[in-house]
């Protein structure tokens, strides 16, 4: 079952297009990975999907749902994360976090309990007296201690330490289990790589990839790192290989993953010593398309990092 899904969004702030002909979709029990650099579009997306904005062209719905015409029926279903977390601040944070879960007409004190003591949370202070973390903290406990369909998280670590972040990514991974959904935008790659299922990169307010990390990684190349009992000759000559750079014995290199079968036979015949690789990482997919001014004009495999 698809629980969001956009055609062709396209939002217009005057002459500037935010968003140009995005197509996203998250089905059911599946974690998404949204990232881009900033002002790629990804909050301008995020409140699109809220209600917040109407897009200027296209459909969004949620649940099978206009998202701008049924928000309030949508948010039922919901649960959302800011990165930057406004609180009442003369209300304490277990104030804010019992006005919330009783917004959703739910009653889960033993999941409320659990989670504060997890993020470590004094619930008994004023909010204007939080730091930053400690006010992700209480969003981020208001919306895990809710029984929703959906997470809708914006930069939901900012400002978490790495121990408050392990503890956000196993609360991910519960709701995960139970059958939720969550769309995930984060700056943190490896946290993205870790967690999400699918992945879709936008850029300057297009969609330029969109798949799992493994359909993803044979856009780029895998590191290698190799000793022989010989030199190896030849190699640059290949088809597929950049960067070799040898160190004494060893020969590190990169291969695009195509080419991958033919290097392994022509090095092995040299006697293999050692051999260590690297399969690419998500963010050295996405500086592959950061670094570009148009990324649309990359048609090559493996391009330019």
């Amino acid at each position: 079952m698809t629980v969001i899904k956009t055609t062709n969004l396209t939002k217009r702030f005057g002459k500037f297009t935010a968003l140009d002909g995005v197509d996203l979709g998250v089905t059911e029990g599946e974690i998404y990975g949204f990232i881009g650099p900033n002002g790629a579009g990804k909050s301008t997306t995020i409140r699109v999907l809220l209600g917040i904005l109407k897009a200027t062209e296209g459909e969004v719905k949620i649940f099978g749902k206009d998202a701008w015409k049924d928000a309030v029926e949508i948010h039922k279903r919901i649960a959302y994360v800011p990165g930057d977390v406004n609180l009442w601040p003369n209300l304490t944070g277990g104030e804010v976090i019992d006005l919330f879960i009783n917004l959703r007409g739910g009653n889960h004190k033993n999941r409320r309990e659990e989670l504060i003591e997890k993020f470590d949370l004094d619930p008994t202070k004023k909010c204007r007296t939080y730091s930053k973390g400690n006010r992700q903290k209480v969003a981020l406990i208001a919306a895990f201690s809710s029984d929703t369909d959906l997470y809708i998280l914006d930069e939901p670590t900012s400002g978490l330490d790495p121990l408050m972040e392990n503890v956000f990514q196993e609360c991910v991974m519960d709701v995960k289990r139970e059958g939720k959904s969550v769309l995930l935008s984060s700056h943190i790659l490896s946290e993205v790589e870790k967690l999400c299922d699918r992945v879709g990169i936008i850029r300057q307010g297009k969609m330029i990839e969109t798949g799992s990390l493994d359909q993803l990684r044979h856009l780029t190349r895998t590191n290698f790192r190799v000793e022989t009992k010989q030199p190896i000759t030849n190699l640059g000559e290949l088809e597929g290989v950049h960067g070799i750079e040898e160190n004494s014995q060893t020969l590190s290199f990169q291969v695009d993953t195509e080419d991958l079968d033919n290097v392994i036979k022509h090095i092995s015949p040299f006697g293999i010593v050692k051999l260590e690789s690297t399969p690419p990482t998500l963010e050295d997919l996405f500086m592959r398309y950061y670094e570009r001014k148009d990324p649309s004009s990359d048609t090559g495999v493996g391009g330019a990092l």
